[in-house]
């Protein structure tokens, strides 16, 4: 058996399992619906960014991998942040930054994601909109373009505003860990 697991009610049918290896509830392998659904989620290989602004009274960053493109015209990057993430509703309104993570930069996605270290303290960088991390491999200064409900997390669009790169490879994050992601992967930009 497995589950189908709707997560507005929180209730879920038991329905025909796609595969041999699933464990009965009770059982010390048994995985939730919840915990199964993430670990599906986490097979996908993602680059590592954190998302940075100016609050009201304190300057403000956070580690994520939730990041895509969604437009070239007008140019918007979006963002997913857990609605439970104390920075959460300080980011409603306002400019931020996505700073893309080189490999070298895991200290400095641990230290956003609530696990400082003193290698990963940042150097911060004026932008034009928001602040933003300096070293990153790229970057999109953004301003508000709209918000939307995505369940659990609330998902921010930015209209790049300014932006640029380096050279090097990128931090990834597949299966809870980090990850590099070799520069001689990463697309096609000589193409365009």
């Amino acid at each position: 058996m497995n589950w189908l697991f709707d997560y507005r009610t929180g209730i879920g049918w038991v329905v025909t399992m796609s595969r041999e290896t699933s464990f009965p509830p009770g059982s010390s392998l048994y995985r939730s619906p919840a915990q199964f659904f993430r670990g599906c989620l986490g097979r996908f290989a993602t680059g590592v960014a954190v998302v940075t602004f100016d609050a009201a009274t304190k300057r403000h960053g956070l580690t994520v991998n939730s990041f895509t493109a969604v437009s070239m015209d007008p140019p918007l990057v979006l963002v997913s942040i857990q609605r439970k993430v104390k920075s959460h509703d300080l980011l409603a309104d306002r400019p931020f930054a996505v700073n893309v993570l080189g490999a070298e930069q895991e200290a400095l996605a641990m230290n956003f994601a609530g696990r400082p270290t003193p290698e990963g303290a940042p150097t911060w960088v004026e932008g034009g909109h928001a602040p933003r991390l300096a070293g990153v491999l790229s970057w999109f200064d953004c301003t508000p373009w709209a918000t939307y409900d995505g369940g659990d997390h609330t998902l921010f669009l930015g209209e790049v505003r300014e932006f640029d790169y380096r050279s090097g490879d990128a931090l990834g994050f597949v299966d809870g860990r980090f990850s590099t992601i070799h520069e001689s992967a990463q697309g096609h930009e000589s193409l365009f």
